[in-house]
């Protein structure tokens, strides 16, 4: 049983995560509403691309704190 689980999973795996997060945004849009989903939605991303940005160069963050604080003050 598991193993035909598998199989046809793996043969449709797009269309399998697709369902799920459709699923899953749906029951979000009618659990807590449009704009509080739009706002998770958001975040996610932003955390997504921070810990993208993290996982490749461990420096990033001084690197943007270098641009923002004057160089050092965080030290």
């Amino acid at each position: 049983m598991l193993e035909k689980i598998s199989v046809i999973y793996s043969e449709n795996k797009g269309g399998i995560n697709g369902a799920i997060i459709g699923a899953v945004i749906a029951v979000l849009i009618l659990v807590v509403g449009f704009f509080n989903t739009l706002f998770i939605a958001i975040f996610s991303v932003i955390g997504y691309y921070i810990g993208k940005k993290l996982s490749d160069d461990k420096e990033y963050i001084k690197k943007v704190l270098d641009k923002v604080l004057p160089p050092g003050t965080y030290r």
